[in-house]
């Protein structure tokens, strides 16, 4: 595995050691002691999480608070997306500022996120299958988010407007303003 540091602190891309010979592929998705080794942080999951989702999808901006907080590693079982961190720590250098990654089933790619961020993506093939592992259980009065559209985002989505496909609750998020 290998890691590699994003412009926002903490939020790291993960890519793992592949291995391909003709019956396929093979790899690990997680290893705890190796994480720590190579991130120097120390994360316990507790809940995995999965969704499908169709193409044009947006899922987010999604995030709990307090003490129910959650960090999450984000990965693509099959399909490909179009994966979003924004920094939501006031005393953060990278306050409001966001990175994307794509993730895929070809590229094995994972974005680990700590807590204080939100999260979201945009699906770019149907079908596609994310799954993510969270260091904290849901907590419904916990949970908040942010308009994908936000305009002191301005978050690049990677989908033609006309294509895209919101839940309710989703689109009820408030703005940051």
């Amino acid at each position: 595995m290998t890691i590699t540091k994003t412009k926002l602190p903490d939020c790291l891309i993960l890519d793992p050691a592949v291995f391909r010979d003709n019956r396929g592929y093979f790899f690990e998705s997680f290893n705890q002691e190796t994480f720590q080794k190579l991130s120097g942080q120390s994360v316990t999951f507790v809940q995995d999480n999965q969704s499908c989702s169709s193409y044009g999808v947006i899922r987010g901006l999604h995030f709990q608070t307090g003490n129910d907080a959650q960090a999450k590693l984000i990965r693509v079982i099959s399909g490909k997306v179009w994966d979003v961190a924004v920094d939501l720590r006031p005393e953060s250098p990278t306050y409001l500022q966001w990175i994307g990654v794509e993730l895929s089933d070809h590229n094995n790619r994972q974005l680990f996120i700590p807590r204080g961020f939100a999260h979201g993506f945009s699906v770019l093939e149907n079908d596609t299958v994310l799954a993510y592992k969270c260091d904290n259980y849901y907590h419904k009065a916990s949970e908040k988010g942010i308009r994908y559209d936000d305009p002191d985002l301005n978050i690049d989505w990677l989908l033609p407007k006309s294509e895209r496909i919101l839940s309710d609750k989703d689109k009820a998020l408030p703005f940051l303003r």
